[in-house]
């Protein structure tokens, strides 16, 4: 099965520390080990590596562990899903149209890499504003429990 991940799932799923990391390792790993295939897309890297570097974890995570942890678990596991400039115009349109403001436009483009990708899943833990900005996308998004 090809899987896009959220953001909201790659961080519990390494960082120990975090309450949801029991609840998206086993998704995680169906990933590391070849049961499914992994996509994430590109901004999710940004994201990732903000979260990891500035989290109030202790000890902290140093950029370069950051990048480590990014490199060893994201890279070698999921292929990176990049955006054109079109894409990016398409997914502000679409969010302008629907009346979507703020944040939001972030999780639009995390889908928009689903559906560019055809993904059977999207894995987050952002169900609300994931079936929000593509409705009819929604039945592909998936909440572990």
């Amino acid at each position: 099965m090809n899987v896009l991940f959220d953001t909201s799932i790659l961080i519990p799923a390494l960082v120990e520390a975090h309450p949801a990391h029991k609840i998206v390792v086993p998704w995680f790993q169906r990933v590391r080990t070849g049961v499914d295939s992994g996509f994430i897309g590109a901004h999710s890297l940004a994201e990732l590596y903000s979260y990891l570097t500035k989290a109030p974890l202790q000890p902290r995570i140093s950029p370069a562990h950051a990048l480590q942890m990014i490199e060893r678990n994201v890279i070698t596991n999921f292929k990176v899903i990049e955006l054109s400039h079109i894409d990016y115009i398409n997914i502000i349109t679409h969010t302008a149209k629907r009346g979507l403001a703020g944040g939001v436009i972030y999780d639009a483009l995390i889908v928009y890499a689903g559906i560019k990708t055809k993904v059977d899943q999207i894995i987050t833990l952002n169900n609300r504003d994931f079936s929000r900005i593509y409705p009819e996308f929604a039945d592909k998004i998936v909440i572990p429990q």
